[in-house]
């Protein structure tokens, strides 16, 4: 897939407006009654970049990262500011805020996840995008240091150790991470005087799988 290892610029997407969508089949039955169903294993989040713009340097970087971008052809890393940490929005991330895997004595490279629960119920949403740098692990609860214990895929979200946990072995981490996404338009539309009246345009951005 055609993917740029680049952020939309955060100071843009700060104040975007967007979250996770979800697709789900509903039959009513004669009965009153439903059966629902999804197609997705997994959410995709929808963004609106217009909404982030408040001045006309904003729409001049705007419209560089679009046509560097080639409209839709071109993936590119999102910062979602509402959802974009291991840990909640007020605590630091720490090497213990996501269980990603147990170990099992011969694997090596895990995949980074975030887990969402309500009650009893927990979604595992795969981290593919973990931001540089930021990634921390540990093997039951022990600290790993990055470059002499494991090493970090940013491209992938794979965590690989330089050896295998043992078997039954709780592996955490914590991160920062982006959304992978791409423009849904090959089209802008700006104009200058109605920007300035405050109408923004709109900029769609949807969660690409990768």
């Amino acid at each position: 897939m055609s993917f740029h290892e680049i952020r939309f610029p955060a100071d843009l997407s700060f104040g975007a407006m967007g979250g996770p969508e979800r697709r789900t089949d509903v039959v009513e039955l004669s009965s009153g009654f439903e059966e629902r169903n999804t197609p997705w294993a997994q959410s995709r989040r929808r963004f609106d970049a217009g909404l982030g713009l408040r001045s006309l340097d904003h729409i001049a970087q705007l419209l560089a990262f679009f046509e560097a971008r080639r409209g839709q052809l071109y993936g590119f890393r999102w910062k979602d500011w509402s959802d974009y940490a291991s840990c909640l929005p007020s605590q630091s991330v720490s090497a213990g805020d996501q269980v990603i895997a147990r170990g099992d004595g011969a694997t090596r490279s895990f995949q980074l996840t975030k887990t969402y629960r309500s009650g009893t119920a927990t979604y595992a949403r795969a981290i593919t995008k973990p931001v540089a740098g930021t990634v921390l692990a540990a093997v039951q609860d022990v600290a790993m240091h990055e470059g002499v214990h494991f090493e970090v895929d940013t491209t992938s979200g794979l965590v690989t150790f330089a050896e295998p946990p043992l078997a039954g072995a709780e592996v955490s981490a914590g991160f920062e991470f982006d959304v992978p996404v791409r423009f849904d338009t090959d089209r802008i539309n700006v104009s200058v005087a109605s920007f300035q009246a405050g109408q923004v345009p709109d900029v769609p951005v949807v969660e690409v799988r990768v």
